[in-house]
């Protein structure tokens, strides 16, 4: 992994425990951002305004082409008594992530998507091409098989997701892979870098 952790305008990288956040030189990180400790982000992922990853006690991985929206908050939970594994935060390729959500200490596979204002909570599992819908809650341990949606609070399965609804999460994909892109232009014609 080629990786960049300086020069990154108004983001705010810290140390901490021996761990600097390590970030592919293709990844977006936009300004507002804080991200600390033992961080991995893959090439072309980006992670939009105002988003906190904190991986003071564990490790955050984000994979490829994965996008983590404005205002959403990554964390994660150590190994300790009882849980020898912890819970670290897995994130795969091709994930959306929408505004203001929760991610802590679950695993998203490769191209799940994790609607606005949605909670994903220790030991989750959310599957390849799985939804967990908007304003969600994924409690503690829950498994959701690939290409299910699931929503409420708690979220329960409500049903199996059609090829249209699979099509249309990748082409968010695609969308916020190239708008970061713009944005990342946008910042340094400002200036700002």
């Amino acid at each position: 992994m080629s990786e960049q952790t300086l020069a990154r305008p108004g983001v705010t990288i810290v140390p901490i425990h021996g761990k600097t956040p390590k970030i592919h030189e293709t990844a977006f990180i936009a300004p507002g951002c804080v991200l600390i400790g033992d961080i991995e982000i893959g090439a072309e992922s980006s992670v939009w305004y105002n988003c906190v990853l904190r991986a003071d006690v564990f490790t955050i991985r984000i994979g490829e082409r994965t996008n983590i929206q404005d205002g959403t908050i990554v964390h994660c939970d150590p190994p300790r008594p009882g849980d020898a594994e912890g819970s670290p935060a897995v994130i795969g390729d091709d994930v959306l992530i929408g505004h203001m959500a929760m991610i802590h200490g679950c695993t998203i596979e490769d191209r799940g998507f994790v609607g606005l204002g949605a909670i994903a909570m220790n030991k989750s599992r959310i599957g390849s091409d799985a939804m967990l819908a908007a304003g969600a809650m994924l409690t503690e341990g829950k498994v959701m098989e690939p290409r299910q949606l699931w929503a409420g609070r708690p979220a329960k399965f409500l049903r199996d997701l059609p090829e249209p609804a699979i099509a249309g999460m990748q082409a968010g994909v695609m969308h916020y892979t190239e708008n970061a892109k713009h944005h990342a232009a946008a910042i340094a014609a400002a200036g700002l870098t």
